[in-house]
């Protein structure tokens, strides 16, 4: 069950021909490295910081990066 996705992240990317490199290298000081990264395509949480400086680098809004997937009752 995964209530978070990244998916808008990965097309921002591409949209913009941005790799991980450029998220590591614009957000080294920023704490954004390979560990981040790695979170972020497990879908796995990163602070409301990351997601702040994942939009700065990208220059996109928050949609652009995460969406919420309701958790499908049964």
């Amino acid at each position: 069950m995964k209530l978070i996705s990244y998916a808008p992240l990965w097309e921002t990317m591409k949209r913009q021909s941005a790799t991980t490199y450029t998220l590591r290298n614009k957000g080294k000081d920023e704490n954004i490295n390979g560990s981040t990264v790695l979170r972020l395509k497990k879908n796995q949480s990163v602070s409301t910081n990351t997601l702040n400086t994942l939009c700065k680098i990208l220059n996109c809004e928050l949609p652009d990066v995460v969406e919420y997937i309701p958790d499908q009752e049964a």
